[in-house]
C-alpha cells in the first residue's frame, strides 16, 4: 500500500484566539489556508423523554497546505 502524502492539516481557532492568530499559528508551522469553515456545536439535552439537539455555537476551523 503506498504511503499517504500529509500535505493538509486543520486548524481550529481556540479559545481565547483571534482568527489572525490563528493564522499566524498556520504561518509559523508553514501552511497557507485554502479553506475556512464554520462547525456548529451542539449540546445533547432530553426532552419530554426525547433526545434533542441544541445548537450552542460555532468554531472556525481552517485548512491549510504545505507551503
Amino acid at each position: 500500500m503506498p504511503k499517504k502524502n500529509s500535505n493538509k492539516k486543520r486548524f481550529e481557532v481556540l479559545e481565547n484566539e483571534t482568527i489572525g492568530d490563528c493564522l499566524d499559528r498556520m504561518k509559523k508551522e508553514g501552511y497557507t489556508p485554502v479553506r475556512r469553515a464554520e462547525e456548529p456545536i451542539f449540546k445533547e439535552e432530553v426532552r419530554d423523554g426525547e433526545k434533542v439537539m441544541e445548537p450552542i455555537g460555532s468554531k472556525i476551523v481552517f485548512q491549510g497546505v504545505k507551503q
